[in-house]
């Protein structure tokens, strides 16, 4: 009787086993797909507004509405010395620090999305952008309190007179 109750745990015991592994072997459920252009916001530079009266006129927008200049990467500098050619490739950032330290107070999450950046960024065909994260995809679909919306939309309106700025070139 005792080679019988082995017997049979044994039985359960391969039975579990091939349940689980059935159950481990199922497909993972893919990720949502969506477009990644409707996670940005973009502004074709007017026609005759360089990459260089874009840059001047989007740094002096922001000191006029007071959101610090805190970084520069001229990407495309780098790419040139590294042998690479490509079009114009420049990343802004942007951050007004008691802004910032209010959204990462209320979650650290947000410290991923700082500072606040605008990409001046040549396409395939010769044709010169700006573009930031879309603000408003995060604001309205983000739990915060008033005060804190009220910062984000403030944010969110900064940047793009920032980037309107820019594309027209004008001040």
């Amino acid at each position: 009787m005792n080679i019988k109750l082995r017997g049979i745990s044994v039985l359960w015991v391969l039975i579990f086993c091939l349940s689980c592994n059935a159950y481990a072997k199922k497909p993972v459920p893919e990720a949502m797909q969506f477009d990644v252009a409707q996670t940005v916001v973009k502004l074709p530079l007017a026609e005759g507004v360089s990459a260089d009266d874009a840059i001047v006129a989007l740094k002096s927008k922001a000191i006029e509405l007071n959101m610090k200049f805190v970084a520069h990467q001229p990407l495309s500098k780098e790419l040139k010395a590294r042998g690479i050619k490509s079009g114009r490739l420049e990343i802004f950032q942007f951050c007004n620090p008691e802004d910032a330290y209010k959204m990462v107070r209320f979650n650290p999450v947000f410290a991923a999305y700082m500072p606040c950046r605008v990409a001046l960024v040549e396409d395939n065909d010769g044709k010169t952008w700006l573009m930031m994260i879309n603000l408003n995809m995060l604001i309205n679909n983000t739990a915060l309190p008033p005060n804190l919306k009220a910062i984000a939309t403030r944010i969110n309106k900064t940047l793009t007179q920032i980037m309107e700025a820019g594309a027209s070139g004008e001040f």
